[in-house]
């Protein structure tokens, strides 16, 4: 199976991609016994040996997949210059091919997957899948039945296209609302934007589920844990549908 050395470096789980670019610049790897200097060639990892400073390096294949309750104030990314990362909150450094499956805002909290599994990630982020996504909100204004019809038959937010038809299921109907949405796509802003369509405000968000995977009640904020089982193939199973 052909790579790019970059990426055949950085899933070792030594690396970030980032990182893999800068040992590769410094002239600290070799291919079959020649420096590289080029990230991008094509390697054979199943023939072509790879050193870093003399020591052969191999894949590290073990998928990892983590179920975080994300607090807000946290950014949903790998790295980042000012802001604390989810990666932050991840206690198992010695793998640095990790990352989140999708985003959420900052000041949203909730259920977020954490792995180095790409092919998953693609297929549950693939617009052509409509993974569901079960939000909680509290919602500046009293949400009404004609809210629900409308987000029933999509919104215009300012793309191209209306959004998807949502479910909008009001659990709390007073100057400050409660409720549970559910939407099929993952446009930035969505929800906030959705509501503002309707002349009202988010003012507090929350991810419950993501297709078959549902946030376990018992993760403090911040907190995570590896998913079981039997959470793994039914959101594989999800991520397959359709």
């Amino acid at each position: 199976m052909y790579m790019r050395l970059d990426k055949f470096l950085s899933q070792t789980g030594k690396f970030t991609r980032a990182e893999a670019k800068k040992v590769i610049k410094a002239k600290r790897v070799r291919l079959n016994g020649e420096v590289v200097k080029d990230g991008k060639i094509k390697i054979n990892e199943d023939s072509d040996k790879i050193f870093l400073d003399g020591e052969l390096l191999a894949l590290n294949n073990t998928k990892i997949y983590y179920m975080l309750n994300k607090p807000a104030g946290v950014v949903s990314a790998t790295e980042d210059k000012n802001d604390s990362t989810v990666l932050d909150l991840i206690d198992e450094k010695q793998r640095k091919d990790l990352f989140p499956v999708g985003r959420l805002d900052k000041d949203t909290e909730g259920l977020l997957l954490i792995t180095n599994d790409g092919e998953l990630a693609h297929q549950l982020l693939s617009p052509k899948k409509h993974v569901d996504k079960v939000y909680f909100a509290r919602i500046d204004g009293k949400v009404t039945e004609e809210d629900v019809r409308r987000f029933a038959e999509g919104l215009e937010i300012g793309e191209e296209k209306p959004t998807l038809p949502a479910h909008l299921e009001i659990l709390k109907r007073e100057e400050i609302s409660e409720i549970r949405l559910t939407i099929r796509e993952g446009k930035f802003h969505q929800v906030k934007r959705m509501f503002h369509a309707v002349g009202k405000e988010v003012i507090y968000l929350k991810r419950l589920q993501m297709g078959s995977l549902v946030l376990d009640p018992r993760l403090a904020l911040g907190e995570y844990r590896e998913l079981t089982g039997q959470e793994l193939e039914a959101l594989r199973d999800c991520s397959l549908l359709r």
